[in-house]
């Protein structure tokens, strides 16, 4: 049986400085494939090579993960400063309004990190350029040294809506996730409910209000080792029947008790 379609939205990158590319990481790829039980494939994010319509026909479900460049302020109404850091703005040109139609139609999709902070923008809510500078605020940020996995490292807390969807999934309503970003929530949008934040009060997990479909979205990366975590893989197992349940609504297919 052929697997439902998850597109991950790339990021623009320039390999040595200088070769131009469309990225995704491998781990994303992986907890899509292995977890979710989706065919993940990269979507190029620019406008020249892809649109909205085509993708949301092509694809059963979007996975937005993090990346490096940020969302440019000038989506949600804020100037452009040094502390807003690098942009994509042709993802901005593609997530945006991709997340909205989403929304719209019930099509699942989970944000991750960046795209967390995507679907908080496309739903008219606003982020902070850099939450370690906020008082009271922890430092999120990766640390600089050691190896990949002391980077995705569990480091903090993040207390959960009790009862809530989050706290369903997870069986819990605290869980102990990693930290790899700068920017972070800063006002929700109207639709947005926030279920989940860490111990300095800094929005980890949201999900849009009245949505027919799945949008559940985290501040963290579920992705890291996520068939073996306790967290992400509750997550991405919500995540792929959430996209399977699309995939058999629109092929006019019933699932078999």
């Amino acid at each position: 049986m052929t697997r439902p379609i998850v597109g991950i939205l790339c990021n623009r990158i320039l390999v040595n400085d200088r070769y131009p590319v469309h990225e995704g990481g491998t781990m994303v790829s992986e907890a899509v494939a292995k977890v979710s039980g989706c065919m993940p494939i990269l979507i190029p994010t620019d406008p020249e090579f892809t649109n909205v319509a085509e993708v949301l026909e092509l694809c059963d479900g979007f996975l937005l993960p993090g990346g490096r460049p940020n969302v440019h302020p000038s989506e949600y109404g804020a100037e452009e400063t040094p502390a807003h850091g690098t942009f994509d703005r042709g993802r901005d040109a593609i997530s945006l309004p991709l997340i909205r139609a989403c929304v719209e139609r019930g099509q699942p999709f989970m944000g991750i990190c960046r795209g967390f902070q995507e679907v908080n923008v496309a739903m008219g809510g606003s982020l902070h350029p850099e939450i370690r500078d906020l008082p009271g605020r922890r430092n999120h940020r990766m640390p600089t040294e050691g190896t990949l996995a002391d980077g995705f490292t569990n480091r903090h807390t993040v207390s959960l809506t009790p009862g809530g969807r989050f706290a369903r999934i997870f069986g819990a309503d605290q869980v102990v996730t990693n930290s790899l970003h700068g920017q972070g929530v800063d006002i929700p949008g109207p639709r947005i409910v926030v279920d989940g934040r860490a111990e300095d009060g800094t929005v980890e997990a949201i999900y849009v209000r009245d949505a027919p479909g799945f949008t559940y979205s985290v501040q963290w990366h579920p992705e890291w080792q996520a068939d073996q975590d306790a967290v992400s893989r509750p997550l991405f197992e919500a995540f792929g029947a959430a996209v399977k349940d699309w995939a058999m609504a629109r092929n006019g297919m019933t699932q078999v008790a």
